[in-house]
């Protein structure tokens, strides 16, 4: 009989050419209830070939490896296994970095320096499907491309070409509540539900409830993109 109550175990797989940066990653994410290393790879030509393998839910990407770059690798990864999350976990904080792994597919961008609770908190939240960029330079990386998409777009459309995505309708300032924009603010800030339940003084519950409807009203489908769209059009700074 199965054990509905039983939490999934995230499989996660290390690429980095970095072996104490590998078993550093490995002890925190091995000590997790919910997760488990599913394999290693020190350069992405080897990761490619693993990840088809072991077939894991998240992937943590260096960028900077002999053979193929972590960005190529993330590329390739999610052309062949779309449903596998690429996150970049990388010593830059470098536009170029992040607008390419962006374009690659990868779901998320974090520095090696953050914080161990932040990096499980992006591996279980990629996993849930969300896209997370914790650094100030992916927010406007991550922005400027949704921009480039949407101008894009919008050439296509007085063209007989058909784009290859649809960008949602701009969101209006005034289709927000004001409790919305003081939680879209503390969003940009890259508070978590519990924060900022704390800080505004209300139900976590509540604040859940919040950012739904700012996802429906901006027409995004998680947080990353609603603060990304927020900062583009100055709603929030």
């Amino acid at each position: 009989m199965v054990n509905k109550n039983k939490k999934e175990t995230i499989r996660v797989v290390l690429v980095d050419d970095q072996t104490m940066i590998r078993q550093g990653l490995g002890y925190v994410i091995k000590m997790q209830k919910d997760m488990e290393v599913s394999g290693e790879a020190s350069n992405g030509e080897d990761a490619v070939k693993l990840i088809g393998e072991v077939i894991p839910d998240v992937v943590l990407m260096d960028v900077q490896m002999p053979n193929m770059s972590g960005i190529e690798a993330t590329r390739e990864i999610t052309r062949l296994h779309p449903s596998i999350k690429v996150l970049i976990l990388t010593t830059f904080d470098t536009y170029d970095y992040i607008v390419d792994g962006i374009r690659a597919g990868a779901v998320g961008y974090m520095l090696k320096d953050s914080d161990s609770q932040d990096m499980l908190d992006l591996i279980r939240r990629a996993h849930q499907g969300e896209a997370l960029f914790y650094t100030a330079t992916a927010a406007k990386a991550l922005a400027e491309v949704l921009q480039f998409q949407q101008e894009n777009h919008e050439s296509a459309s007085h063209s007989d070409s058909t784009p290859d995505f649809v960008l949602p309708p701009l969101v209006m300032l005034d289709q927000l509540t004001d409790r919305e924009l003081d939680v879209l603010e503390q969003l940009s800030y890259g508070k978590r539900n519990d924060q900022i339940a704390q800080h505004l003084l209300i139900s976590e519950g509540t604040v859940k409830t919040h950012i739904h409807r700012i996802l429906q009203k901006m027409g995004v489908v998680d947080r990353t993109q609603a603060v990304a769209k927020a900062i583009r059009y100055k709603i929030v700074k």
